[in-house]
């Protein structure tokens, strides 16, 4: 009667399992749109053209290179900068000008010293297939030299937006133990020598690191809404104030089953992209949500609290 019992509740466990994973991968693959061109296998940062047309960079190991997608996710056209390098790019983003972006800052190991933002003209007013960067340098103040402890390793960096005239830094975070926040970082948006000013942070999770990694970060076209990435979530922050994206109500949107996602964007004020790198079948595509559809787990939301306090 025990070993029936045990078998019972074993095939029980399976099948909740089961019904788990099935629904999590419905979760992801019920928002897929295109399966993007596996050159770009490592597909790192996005964004959409003045056309509102899709562009890709690369990971690391690529050239310098922009790829506009066509709706079927192949290639259309490439862009070489000419005075960039491919050290670690990370991700891409642009201002309410139209200006490109490129932000070649990822810092794994928390040793680079002066990270690289490429800032170039909106991809459609570039006439043949090369174009020059002005060249945007900054470092960590807390960098002075001395060794980077396991417990500091906040210095990795996958994720960042324009807004205004300044560049908003969103760390990776690296600690040992890891402990989830994410720091925000302020740089100018033109070509200088910048000490990047730590201005706020925010905590994701603190039980796998992979799981709560920030890896893209966008702004809605109106700069209402910042959305945040990880592997298994969108982090939507409305109803903030200036560049206290922190300071208004927050909310977590399930992606289902755990992919490597690197890069994300807005099309319009109510539709977000996101795209993954393919792993042994898994991935390599762009997914689009609306934002008045999806289910949106609030965190904290701001009008609440202050009801209550009243």
């Amino acid at each position: 009667m025990l070993k029936k019992s045990i078998l019972i509740t074993t095939a029980i466990i399976i099948l909740a399992a089961a019904a788990f994973i099935g629904t999590s991968i419905y979760t992801l693959y019920s928002k897929k749109e295109i399966s993007v061109d596996p050159k770009l296998k490592e597909i790192s940062g996005i964004e959409f053209d003045k056309k509102q047309r899709l562009w890709a960079i690369n990971d690391s190991g690529d050239k310098p290179k922009l790829y506009r997608l066509n709706k079927d996710g192949s290639i259309a056209k490439e862009i070489l900068v000419t005075n960039a390098k491919n050290i670690d790019w990370e991700d891409m983003t642009q201002n309410k000008f139209g200006h490109f972006f490129l932000g070649d800052f990822g810092n794994n190991k928390n040793d680079r010293k002066w990270l690289t933002i490429y800032k170039i003209e909106n991809p459609i007013d570039i006439k043949g297939n090369t174009t020059e960067a002005e060249i945007i340098k900054f470092t960590y103040p807390e960098l002075d030299g001395t060794p980077v402890t396991p417990e500091q390793r906040n210095y990795d960096l996958e994720a960042f937006v324009a807004l205004g005239r300044h560049l908003y830094l969103f760390t990776k975070n690296r600690t040992e133990p890891f402990d989830g926040i994410t720091k925000v970082y302020k740089v100018g948006d033109h070509a200088a020598n910048f000490n990047a000013e730590l201005i706020d942070s925010f905590k994701t999770c603190t039980t796998m690191e992979k799981l709560c990694w920030i890896t893209s970060a966008a702004l809605s076209p109106d700069r209402k809404k910042l959305v945040l990435l990880d592997s298994t979530s969108i982090w939507l922050f409305e109803n903030y104030k200036g560049d206290k994206f922190f300071s208004g109500d927050v909310s977590r949107i399930d992606l289902g089953i755990v992919t490597q996602k690197e890069a994300i964007t807005f099309y319009d004020d109510n539709t977000i992209v996101f795209t993954d790198e393919e792993f042994k079948g898994i991935g390599g595509n762009a997914y689009f949500i609306k934002l008045d559809e999806v289910t949106k787990n609030v965190i904290r939301k701001v009008s609440t609290l202050k009801s209550a306090e009243k």
